[in-house]
């Protein structure tokens, strides 16, 4: 695989606590805890405290708010002027019902499938890998079209879920012949592209979902590391959940910055087996980075699953999602492969570039593990990565 990341304008770039303030117009009134959420997000920013006390003279309450929650906040770093404010809302919302207090619901944990024996756990792992090194070998010569939606957070807070602003939306020609693919940029956003490509418009981008990664994983040469994890329920597939990793030295794993500077770096991640019939519905990638490169938590999400090309079915790569991060900028890159064609030298393609069935039913499903426990998810991601 290959993540690359080179920093471009950002097409929205409002602070927070302005973006906040614009958006109460459209806003009845906040709930204590959006209170709470907002003065603790610009005390991370270290947004001005006059700003923040500017805004908070035009909010309304729902709820009455308490001196102890003011406290707690002067705790945490809020300045004087913020306090102040805080103190007449507590006045003002005095005669208001207080703020409901969070429940916290026990689930019981329902009994999930036995861990399979040793030699369950080796048969799954063999007739994968045997499947992931033939993979490539077994796919036609096709035509498709890959489009990848970019968003950027240029706030991003290491460990939260980010809060992403759409940037653009990329269309390319994928054709895979000989065993190796082609892109070809054909749209950006609206606009028809000619003669150009990524490196025009510059933002991130991941290479090698195709022909490099499965084949990387599973190739003895490298080394990885395998170890039995748990069952997981992936679209609705019972699938063996292993864990990997494949050190530096070992690995094909490039990240590059601002083409300037680049790395090869380990990586581990997540593998999931189907139950019986023993082939990769979904691998997570993530790189082992140094804390002194630029680029920080790359996590890759790539989905495999049926897909008909002619009159044959294949497994092949459904979507990906790839986020990386450098320093508190991060982009996150949404990826689908849509209308899948056989190849052919005269055949003239002509795509469908609308927006159908894009949406919430295109990004990564959402594993649901065999026991009901919490599911896996993917880390933060801003740059460039691909396999040598």
């Amino acid at each position: 695989m290959q993540f690359l990341l080179r920093r471009v304008p950002a097409l929205v770039c409002l602070p927070a606590l302005l973006f906040f303030a614009l958006s109460l117009s459209a806003q009845q009134t906040l709930t204590v805890a959006k209170l709470v959420d907002f003065i603790k997000s610009s005390i991370q920013q270290k947004n001005q405290d006059k700003d923040v006390a500017g805004a908070l003279a035009k909010m309304k309450l729902s709820e009455k708010l308490s001196p102890t929650v003011v406290e707690d906040l002067q705790s945490a770093g809020a300045g004087p002027k913020t306090v102040a404010a805080l103190a007449a809302l507590v006045t003002q919302t005095a005669s208001l019902n207080s703020a409901p207090p969070k429940t916290v619901i026990t689930v019981p944990q329902p009994t999930g499938p036995k861990e399979p024996s040793a030699a369950d756990k080796r048969v799954a792992l063999e007739e994968a890998r045997d499947f992931a090194l033939n993979y490539v070998k077994s796919l036609p010569d096709f035509l498709c079209m890959q489009v990848t939606r970019r968003s950027v957070d240029n706030h991003f807070q290491v460990g939260s879920e980010g809060s992403w602003t759409p940037q653009d939306r990329l269309l390319e020609k994928l054709t895979f012949f000989d065993h190796k693919e082609n892109y070809e940029l054909i749209q950006h956003n609206d606009n028809a592209v000619v003669g150009k490509n990524w490196e025009s418009i510059g933002g991130s981008y991941s290479r090698g979902e195709w022909a490099t990664l499965l084949s990387e994983v599973f190739e003895p040469a490298t080394h990885t590391d395998f170890n039995w994890l748990r069952w997981g329920t992936l679209r609705g597939h019972l699938s063996h959940v292993y864990e990997y990793r494949i050190e530096q030295q070992y690995s094909q794993e490039t990240i590059s910055y601002q083409n300037e500077q680049k790395i090869t770096a380990g990586f581990h991640g997540l593998v999931y087996i189907e139950k019986g019939t023993n082939i990769v519905l979904r691998l997570t990638v993530i790189p082992d980075i140094p804390a002194s490169f630029p680029v920080q938590d790359v996590n890759q999400i790539v989905d495999y699953d049926y897909q008909e090309i002619g009159t044959q079915t294949h497994l092949l790569p459904l979507r990906s999602q790839v986020q990386m991060r450098d320093g508190h900028q991060a982009s996150k890159n949404e990826i689908e492969w849509r209308q899948y064609r056989k190849y052919s030298a005269d055949f003239n393609i002509k795509f469908d570039t609308t927006e159908s069935g894009t949406g919430s039913e295109d990004k990564p499903a959402e594993e649901k593990p065999a026991d009901g426990n919490s599911k896996d998810k993917a880390a933060p991601m801003p740059a460039a990565t691909q396999k040598k």
